[in-house]
């Protein structure tokens, strides 16, 4: 069978979370902050730190604390993840248009899910702070599989939970692991550019078969089969 082409209505639709869906960096960003400040290093500028935003605790840190070890220096990086879990969602929200969107699969019976590399534990209350828990149909975390993307399970392991092919299923994502993930599991692959994409990465040569700049170009691209 193949895979899914705009403008046909897809039968599933999967989002990575940081970056995608939602806009974490706000709240990773301020725990991070309030770690450098504990440790007497400089605050990192929020457009710098944005960037590096889905590669989390770990890439932010590293940025932080240049030569940062998650095996040597893990006591840093837990102080940092029970700062940031002790606010979740205090200024995190979806992205602009996409509760427009969310809104729009579920009237058209399409469901949506949530395929991130986040752990559980952080995942789980961070969609149910947002009031997304109810309405996501699967959401796999870090952890749920022994597995993690750019592994094609975790996108496999979600599609099996609602019942729908890869290839009438689309995977969306703001990092070259997303892509990787979708085209190896055989859903179709859209890359957003207003996500976390690092300095001197672009996603159009991610291979993606859709690359989107902005929040409303996505919805304008799920919206052609409506």
């Amino acid at each position: 069978m193949s895979r899914w082409t705009a403008p046909a209505q897809p039968a599933a639709v999967l989002f990575d979370l940081d970056g995608t869906l939602l806009d974490t960096a706000p709240d990773m960003i301020a725990a991070l902050n309030a770690i450098c400040a504990e440790e007497g290093a400089d605050e990192v500028a929020y457009e710098s730190a944005r960037a590096f935003v889905s590669n989390g605790a770990v890439g932010l840190l590293r940025l932080a604390f240049p030569g940062f070890d998650p095996l040597r220096d893990s006591a840093l990086q837990q102080r940092y993840l029970d700062r940031y879990a002790d606010r979740l969602a205090v200024d995190t929200q979806l992205f602009p248009h996409l509760d427009t969107l969310l809104d729009l699969l579920e009237e058209a019976s399409v469901p949506w899910g949530v395929v991130t590399n986040k752990p559980r534990y952080l995942t789980d209350p961070l969609m149910e702070a947002l009031g997304l828990h109810r309405r996501s149909a699967c959401t796999v975390s870090g952890d749920t599989l022994a597995e993690r993307k750019p592994h094609p399970r975790p996108i496999l392991f979600a599609l099996e939970q609602i019942a729908v092919d890869p290839g009438r299923s689309i995977y969306i994502g703001d990092a070259r692991r997303d892509i990787e993930s979708g085209r190896a599991a055989g859903t179709a692959t859209v890359a957003v550019r207003y996500g976390y994409v690092e300095p001197g990465q672009d996603p159009g040569t991610w291979g993606a078969d859709y690359v989107v700049d902005t929040p409303v170009a996505l919805l304008a691209l799920l919206k052609g089969g409506r």
